[in-house]
Order: structure tokens, then sequence, then C-alpha cells
């Protein structure tokens, strides 16, 4: 059973949600360290003007994990991502089939990070149709570091292979100790779809919102018929 695991991401780009639907069950790192230079808070949609990074702000120190982020509710970011989305896909083709689960969303008061990336996550997959099992890390008992912490959440799901983007054989994923384990490593080959954008020439790596308000009930397919 192939596995994939990754941390929770704010408007999560197209490569993640691949890995999701890829993968026969997936568990999201949701209680690990805060990163605040990464993407667990912000993402890219495609604006009139080119990419636009939207982020979360939060209240976050340093070494916190992620699972005690909280929001900064001042801010009213809700109310100015809802507006640069409405802005950006206004002229969507699909952007009615999206836009009350979207303007629903943002007018929430969301306390922390977590709970509003969950609720989120939980959305795009639905609309988008992709059924793979989700766990959370903090549901399982999987002690750890780095390689030996997805060997164990990979084992508590069941799993016997482990769905991984090639970077990580760089920067911390040991294969010896994933062979040791019993567990078989597939690599992500995969780049961003070209497919129909609004607002001049096309844009990759995107929030899997571009894509859905682009493809509608195509987005799977686009994104599923990527792999090189």
């Amino acid at each position: 059973m192939l596995v994939g695991i990754h941390q929770l991401h704010y408007l999560p780009w197209l490569r993640y949600v691949e890995k999701i639907a890829r993968c026969d069950a997936f568990v999201v790192l949701d209680n690990i360290q805060y990163n605040k230079n990464g993407w667990q808070n912000r993402n890219r949609i495609k604006s009139a003007q080119g990419p636009q990074l939207l982020s979360v702000p939060v209240f976050a120190r340093n070494q916190q994990r992620l699972d005690e982020v909280r929001i900064d509710s001042s801010r009213n970011w809700g109310k100015k991502h809802w507006r640069s989305l409405e802005q950006s896909y206004a002229k969507a083709p699909f952007f009615d089939a999206y836009r009350v689960f979207l303007k629903e969303a943002y007018a929430r008061d969301w306390k922390t990070l977590n709970d509003l990336n969950r609720h989120m996550l939980g959305e795009y997959l639905r609309l988008l149709g992709i059924e793979t099992p989700i766990h959370y890390a903090s549901d399982l008992d999987a002690p750890g570091e780095a390689t030996e912490r997805l060997v164990n959440l990979i084992h508590a799901v069941g799993g016997d292979a482990y769905y991984s983007g090639a970077y990580a054989l760089e920067a911390y994923l040991d294969e010896r100790e994933l062979d040791a384990a019993g567990i078989g490593l597939v690599l992500q080959q995969w780049e961003s779809p070209e497919y129909p954008q609004l607002h001049g020439a096309y844009e990759p790596d995107l929030s899997i919102v571009d894509l859905m308000m682009n493809c509608g009930s195509a987005s799977l397919q686009v994104l599923m018929g990527a792999r090189v």
C-alpha cells in the first residue's frame, strides 16, 4: 500500500494534491514544527498582475509546533483573501461552482491555522472527488525523527511503500532505513500540467484553487494526466 506524508498546507499547490490522489493512504503532519518560510500558511494564486502570494497572518514563536499556531484575526485576513480570489477568478469558467464554499470558509472566525487548513483540505478533496483516506499524525502513535518517524507513520496506517518528492533524498530521507523496515520508495515524477488559465501566459505550480476555477470537474483528470 502506497503512503504519502506531508505537512498541512494552506491553499495547497498542485504537486501536493497529486501526491494525495496517487496514494492509497495519506498522512498529514499536523504537529511538526512550524516553518515561517514554508507553505503552511501561504500559497500562490494568479491575479491580473500575475502570481499573487496569499499569507494567513499568525502568532508563532520560534520552534513552535504547528498545532499550537494561532491566527491573527485582527488583520481581517479572511476578507482580504476572499476579495483577492473574487477579483482574480470572478470571470473563470467555474468560479460559481466554488464561490459558496470559499466565501463561507473565509467568513468564519478561525482560531488556529490547523483548523483552517484541515477544513479547506477536506473540502478540496471532496470537490475534486479524491477518496484517498486521510490520517493525521497527531492521531497516530508514531514517535521518532526524520526517516524513523516516516517509517513509524507508514507502518501505523498499514503501508509498505512511500511516495516521496525526489528532493527528500537530499534533504532528510534515508533510503537504507526505509529498506531495512521493508518499505519501498516511489519518487514523485511529476510536472505541473499546462491547462487554460486567466490573465495571460501559463504559470505553473499555483494553488489547487487556480486549477479548479479554470477546469472544474475535469481538474482531477488534468492533475493525474501530468505524469512524465
